[in-house]
């Protein structure tokens, strides 16, 4: 892409609305709750006990431990421990 081509998509950029508050917000805790979804995975992987306290009661297990995932990574976790 040469200069002029780049001018013109800064342009473009600068004529567009701010993104909404809750995009914004979303996507800095993005990266937190996919650390935290990895590692609750990894660890009932490597831990049989706290994998059936999972999948007995996952929102049990997970307060027990001091997580606080929000609805969606509950979503997450269930799905993955369903099989």
């Amino acid at each position: 892409m040469g200069g002029y081509e780049e001018e013109r998509l800064a342009e473009l950029l600068r004529t567009l609305p701010p993104a909404p508050e809750a995009w914004v917000r979303a996507a800095q805790e993005l990266p937190r709750a996919r650390r935290e979804l990895d590692e609750i995975v990894a660890r009932a992987e490597a831990d049989i006990e706290f994998r059936k306290a999972l999948i007995a009661d996952l929102e049990t297990a997970l307060a027990a431990e001091g997580y606080e995932p929000d609805e969606r990574t509950l979503q997450r976790l269930r799905k993955r421990f369903a099989s």
